[in-house]
């Protein structure tokens, strides 16, 4: 019995920067790697949790790190903070989650926009191998 372990790297009918688009847009928007390809209901699933946690960690007070602290678990946390996107991005413009931790929930406010960012991450990888055909939606 012969199996075909090997997928195309490239799907019939898209170009070759289809994968790359895929996750950069869905590294920037959260669920747009999967709209893309036309997974409606899978894109719009990732875009409401992630902008609901994200959202949710900015309403408990959470803190967007940035990028120049020095200790290691700021500098892992902006990398989990990093991968929202352009979440991120607005958060910093606008000056949103720059206070001091000072109440109780501002803690798992910070860990709920961490844990968004590296959701983000997974579903852009996650679109980016359903773009090459090495998944299988």
């Amino acid at each position: 019995m012969t199996t075909n372990v090997q997928a195309p790297a490239q799907v019939a009918g898209k170009s070759s920067s289809m994968p790359t688009m895929v996750l950069i847009a869905g590294w920037l928007i959260p669920g747009a790697g999967h709209l893309l390809q036309r997974k409606w209901i899978r894109g719009g699933l990732l875009m409401v949790s992630i902008v609901a946690m994200f959202t949710i960690g900015l309403a408990l007070k959470g803190k967007i790190y940035s990028p120049n602290t020095g200790d290691l678990l700021d500098i892992l946390n902006f990398a989990g903070d990093l991968g929202n996107g352009l979440l991120y991005v607005l958060a910093r413009i606008f000056d949103l989650g720059q206070v001091t931790v000072q109440v109780a929930t501002a803690d798992y406010g910070t860990k709920f926009m961490v844990v968004a960012g590296l959701l983000n991450i997974i579903s852009a990888v996650d679109a980016h191998s359903l773009a090459t055909g090495r998944k299988r939606s």
